[in-house]
């Protein structure tokens, strides 16, 4: 049987190193890999193609030619999934899918240099409510389709992406059963350990990547719960990443109880319902999304919706992790720093950048907050 930290490895070993990984699965499966452009993709076409969906979520990489591309203004991540790019990373990628959630995964699309890995770009709509937002969005989803068929040779059918949506409604529902779970055992899943557990989702099939979850859930429910003497914390951003900054989490002995980052926990958040057409039930998950900032919503959930994961999670403060230059995070910020404010919950910004070469600035930051709390 699998131990805990064995698990974490496999995890580990499936994102460290991409293009063993999709060497390993074309050599198993005679298939490629389709890159996937954070955040929010139809990565079920790509799934039921019998390829491999790889998370394009950027990296620490030296950024150089991408200079001459996008402004020093950029989010980081966009930066670095461009210099990846430039510098031939994607060589391993039959594809590239690409939303239009924000302004500058619009100019990566049209940006795009790679002539014999092609770029599928499609464009998610604003008003998402709207009974015509289904239908809108099916038609960019049927457009995604034909141009992957076209890129890879060969027929995505209805009944192939319905059950890769199943597939993927399962995996969902294990990565929130861990999200609880977690929470209780952060003497054994510290916050670098749950990073590995979201994070190697973007390079496993699903059914894979679930099962392993599901294995490490009954490891962990079958230890001892203990007292934490750290303090919890609610986590809300796009990312954190890279992991010098989660090792400052553990050093000050902060656990993370629940998040809402779009690269973890939003991933999970709303399952595609039942239905007949495929494209239909994902444009209709798209529409049910909340607590986003790149899913427009007038009524802005995400504020209350940090609260209650406060409140529920006996947490002693919420951290906004902010990604350098990205506009939709600090459109909702203010409304997140008057709302805890308001109801006196600790709250702490932390500016994220992928190419951070020191952490001192962010470790001095989360040492003061922390003796900040404990003084309360």
């Amino acid at each position: 049987m699998s131990s805990i930290q064995g698990i974490l490895n496999q995890m580990k070993a499936a994102y460290k190193n991409p293009t063993q990984t999709v060497a390993d699965y074309k050599a198993k499966t005679g298939k490629g890999a389709v890159g996937c452009i954070a955040p929010y993709t139809p990565e079920e076409m790509v799934h039921a193609a019998g390829y491999l969906p790889i998370g394009l979520w950027g990296g620490q990489v030296e950024l150089n030619r991408v200079r001459a591309v996008l402004p020093a203004f950029a989010c980081s991540i966009m930066q670095s999934v461009k210099e990846l790019e430039l510098t031939n990373r994607y060589d391993i990628l039959s594809a590239v899918i690409c939303p239009s959630a924000c302004d500058t995964l619009k100019a990566i699309g049209q940006k795009w240099t790679r002539k014999d890995i092609p770029m599928i770009q499609f464009v998610h709509p604003h008003n998402r409510k709207l009974p015509a937002a289904v239908t809108f969005l099916s038609r960019e989803y049927q457009s995604v389709r034909e141009r992957l068929e076209a890129a890879i040779g060969e027929r995505i059918s209805d009944e192939a992406i319905n059950r890769s949506i199943d597939i993927y409604n399962a995996q969902r529902k294990v990565m929130r059963e861990f999200g609880e779970v977690a929470a209780d055992y952060p003497d054994l899943i510290d916050p670098i350990d749950r990073h590995v557990v979201f994070k190697s989702a973007f390079f496993m099939r699903k059914e894979d990547h679930a099962a392993l979850v599901s294995a490490l859930i009954e490891l962990l429910k079958a230890e001892p719960k203990k007292e934490w003497g750290g303090l919890k914390v609610v986590v809300s951003g796009i990312a954190i990443e890279p992991d010098s900054v989660l090792e400052i989490f553990k050093e000050m002995k902060l656990a993370i109880v629940a998040d809402d980052l779009a690269q973890e926990s939003r991933q999970s958040r709303v399952d595609a319902p039942e239905g007949t057409c495929p494209l239909e039930r994902m444009a209709k998950q798209w529409q049910s999304m909340y607590g986003c900032s790149l899913a427009y919503e007038h009524e802005k959930t995400r504020v209350p919706m940090l609260r209650e994961l406060y409140e529920q999670k006996k947490a002693d403060a919420v951290i906004v992790a902010m990604m350098k230059f990205c506009d939709p995070e600090e459109f909702d910020y203010p409304m997140i720093k008057t709302e805890m404010e308001t109801n006196s919950i600790p709250l702490l910004q932390l500016e994220i950048d992928q190419q951070i070469q020191s952490v001192e600035q962010l470790r001095t930051r989360l040492q003061s907050f922390v003796e900040m709390i404990g003084q309360r």
